[in-house]
């Protein structure tokens, strides 16, 4: 591993890591079996190189970053910036999207619900239900449970969840939502609206929101691409400082804050500006950061994918990263971006297990690619099996955290 020095002003870092060599074995593992390929050549992510790429000792913020791997049984990691492995938690549920550290130093993972429905085919993959906290050494500490949330899960400070989940339409009211591939919805002719749930640690429901009672299935029309089975598709939801709920809605290419009062949407992010979306998240001084995926971009042919830093007051982009070669960086569904304490952004390209880290002038200090590849046969996602069948080492999305915030980390990660 070589560090690389401080680059001239202006200029962007070039990262240099560990090479992969072509003739390097890559371990492909499955939920109940390993095997190995001799070569990397059926794998174009392995060629480009796995494992830590590069690291600015002088520029990248000090800490830890932990993803889920999610084609596997439950295997959550937390690695250093030199991309070694500190600590491991192997959960008893497939990684429901995402894993985060709690400020008591508790794992907060969504696992998939043994029992849930089998609603339709997708719903194999986003889906969770199973909200758990864990302790650095396994132990589960409380558990909460919704066959049908998805998505994202929000533990806050007091015990309480934030979360996504959804129910089941009626046939008038999935007629009134325009758009979507026609004749696409569920078995049955169903569909089904998102719904968002804040619960107490003891599972009280607290407070409730239905997307179709609040949203205007015409301000709000699926995006032509996608099926008509999930509106609006909510990948993300976040408590803001004013009490009110930020949401991420991905198949309507919109961000919204929801009035905790009366329901409303009391601010609206639209497509001319986001497109299929991820991980919208507030910033210290009121601001919105936002991975914008970059999929049917308005008035754009060309996919790309960017984080942008978005102005809640005026509604425009104060800050953006997006790649030197646009196209380059690009993650056609989840991604992450997480504002780091020394002003650096986590970013997330998810689909493809890649993890860096910029700096507010957008240059690269930190890089690494997951280099386990799982699929999901024997993870009880046959429905998906063929339309994903191919070893993964996608996340959702990753989070970093500074030493002081993971106290009970020993030096040497035993």
């Amino acid at each position: 591993m070589r560090n690389f020095p401080n680059p001239p002003a202006g200029a962007n870092a070039i990262l240099s890591g560990p090479p992969t060599p072509a003739s390097s074995a890559v371990e492909v593992r499955g939920s109940s079996s390993s095997c190995y390929t001799p070569h990397d050549e059926w794998c174009t992510l392995a060629r480009r190189g796995l494992g830590l790429r590069g690291v600015d000792p002088y520029k990248v913020s000090p800490g830890y970053t932990l993803f889920a791997h999610l084609t596997t049984p439950g295997i959550v990691k937390l690695i250093d910036n030199d991309g070694k492995l500190v600590h491991r938690w192997d959960l008893p549920y497939r990684p429901g999207r995402h894993a985060r550290l709690l400020k008591n130093g508790n794992l907060a993972f969504n696992g998939v619900h043994p029992d849930a429905p089998r609603l339709f085919p997708l719903w194999q993959k986003y889906r969770g239900g199973v909200m758990m906290k864990i302790d650095p050494s396994g132990k589960v500490i409380s558990e909460h449970r919704d066959p049908m949330a998805h998505h994202d899960q929000h533990h806050l400070d007091n015990g309480d969840i934030l979360y996504t989940t959804l129910a089941q339409l009626t046939l008038q009211q999935a007629a009134s939502i325009p758009g979507g591939i026609p004749e696409s919805e569920a078995p049955d002719g169903i569909a089904y609206g998102d719904c968002i749930k804040h619960v107490s640690s003891s599972g009280e429901l607290l407070w409730s929101w239905k997307a179709i009672d609040h949203l205007s299935p015409k301000l709000f029309p699926l995006q032509p691409h996608y099926a008509r089975e999930h509106w609006p598709l909510i990948n993300s939801v976040y408590p803001l400082a004013d009490g009110n709920i930020l949401a991420s809605l991905r198949s309507v290419s919109a961000v919204i804050i929801i009035s905790r009062k009366t329901g409303e949407v009391v601010w609206h992010l639209d497509s001319t500006v986001v497109a299929q979306q991820h991980c919208a998240s507030e910033l210290p001084n009121g601001d919105i950061l936002i991975f914008d995926n970059g999929t049917f971009r308005h008035h754009e042919s060309a996919t790309y994918s960017r984080v942008i830093q978005v102005c809640r007051a005026t509604k425009r982009i104060v800050w953006e990263y997006k790649d030197p070669h646009p196209m380059t960086f690009f993650t056609p569904f989840m991604g992450g971006a997480q504002r780091l304490a020394n002003g650096n952004t986590l970013v997330t390209e998810a689909a493809f297990g890649r993890i860096f880290e910029v700096t507010v002038d957008g240059e690269m200090v930190w890089e690494y690619v997951v280099p386990d590849f799982t699929t999901y046969k024997g993870l009880g996602a046959e429905e998906i099996e063929g339309y994903f069948g191919y070893p993964a080492n996608a996340v959702f999305r990753a989070y970093k955290y500074t030493p002081e915030e993971v106290p009970w980390l020993l030096p040497n990660g035993e």
